[in-house]
């Protein structure tokens, strides 16, 4: 026995990556949710909110519902029997909906925060 001796390549576990994804797409959604409660809560804060404040909280919770829909398509997609239909990647329609919505939070927070 010489140290040469190949071993075996340990199985990968193919349900661990998507259990973590779709972890990861839950805490992404909880964040936004936390985001668009604390912009509420910092219009509020700052005496009688003014109508431009309602409208942009109103555009974040908008916002926030369309990354839901996002993350929900996401985390459905990774739900379903890898044998019905392509592999398990996001779509571009997901993809772009996901970052427009994280932009559009970003932007109207700091609109908010101003």
């Amino acid at each position: 026995m010489s140290g040469t001796e190949e071993r075996p390549e340990p199985a990968r576990d193919p349900g661990l990556q998507p259990e973590r994804t779709r972890m990861a797409w839950r805490r992404t959604t909880l964040s936004c949710a936390v985001a668009v409660v604390l912009a509420w809560r910092q219009v509020l804060l700052t005496g009688e909110p003014t109508a431009a404040e309602v409208v942009l909280v109103a555009l974040l919770v908008l916002a926030g519902l369309a990354f839901l829909t996002a993350a929900h398509t996401r985390i459905r997609r990774l739900a379903a029997p890898a044998a019905a239909g392509p592999p398990r990647t996001m779509g571009i329609r997901t993809a772009l909906l996901a970052a427009g919505c994280t932009l559009v939070l970003v932007g109207l927070g700091a609109a908010i925060t101003l």
